[in-house]
């Protein structure tokens, strides 16, 4: 049931009944093709303990003038059901040249977060995203070896300390952020991290970097001296997970060209 096929197959009426939904269910666009649409509800596999944890919390989260957070739907005894996980439907379409407004959408969500306790089980995740987020941050050591353990040393050695406080906050902007004409933006598929909040807004930058380099600069004011040290704790991020996953048999995107152009570009930053 939990194998990632099963959720590339439409979610059953029974799941639905339980959500209080009926119509037909068609596919979703894009992310992992695992993510479906029945009436006024978006369908997707749940985390198991994270759903659980993170739907009453976004629940109760206070309305927002300037951000839309897709409501979580209960099921019948509970936030999943059979594996799966609902919220309102929310229109819109991720648009990644928007950089200034996702990093602005990202600050707002966490400024809805901030009076959240973070939950306990964020130390025991052990996927290669959280495991990749530690070792970022030097909370676990780098990895041996790996595919790209090159670029992963080169960075390593520019680290320096970040005293910037850590909050809840959304890791995972570029393509989570919904624009619609009309409305304010939508953040959904929030894994929740506890970082600073720019450090979310410094992967975004780098995620862009393959469509616009002068994104590097977007934030530079704010973070005055920390910035550099935020882009480069964030690609060391994406090259942990892309090292990780490729370590445990888990296929991403190959794209060790980009990562190696922005390692070098972020190298030469100034701001040592």
């Amino acid at each position: 049931m939990n194998a990632p096929g099963y959720f590339r197959r439409p979610p059953g009426r029974q799941v639905l009944r339980s959500f209080g939904l009926d119509g037909p269910v068609r596919p979703v666009p894009g992310g992992q093709g695992t993510t479906w649409r029945c009436a006024d509800a978006a369908l997707k596999p749940a985390v198991p303990g994270e759903t659980e944890w993170a739907a009453p919390v976004l629940a109760a989260l206070a309305p927002s003038d300037t951000l839309r957070v897709p409501e979580p739907l209960p099921g019948r005894d509970g936030w999943t059901v059979d594996g799966w996980s609902a919220t309102r439907w929310v229109p819109g379409r991720a648009d990644q040249a928007r950089t200034a407004d996702i990093i602005r959408a990202g600050e707002d969500f966490a400024a809805l977060l901030a009076d959240v306790p973070p939950p306990g089980f964020l130390r025991e995740r052990d996927d290669p995203w959280a495991v990749a987020d530690r070792m970022a941050w030097q909370e676990q050591p780098l990895p041996p070896d790996g595919a790209y353990v090159d670029l992963v040393e080169r960075l390593a050695g520019e680290l320096r300390p970040v005293p910037l406080g850590a909050r809840l906050m959304h890791p995972d902007l570029k393509g989570n952020v919904l624009f619609h004409p009309g409305l304010p933006p939508a953040v959904i598929d929030w894994p929740p991290y506890l970082r600073p909040v720019a450090w979310g807004s410094a992967l975004v930058a780098v995620d862009t970097l393959d469509t616009d380099a002068s994104r590097l600069d977007v934030l530079a004011p704010a973070t005055g001296p920390h910035w550099r040290q935020l882009l480069i704790r964030a690609e060391l991020y994406r090259l942990c997970v892309k090292n990780e996953a490729a370590r445990r048999g888990i296929r991403l995107v190959d794209d060790k060209t980009f990562h190696r152009e922005t390692t070098a570009r972020l190298i030469r930053l100034p701001g040592r």
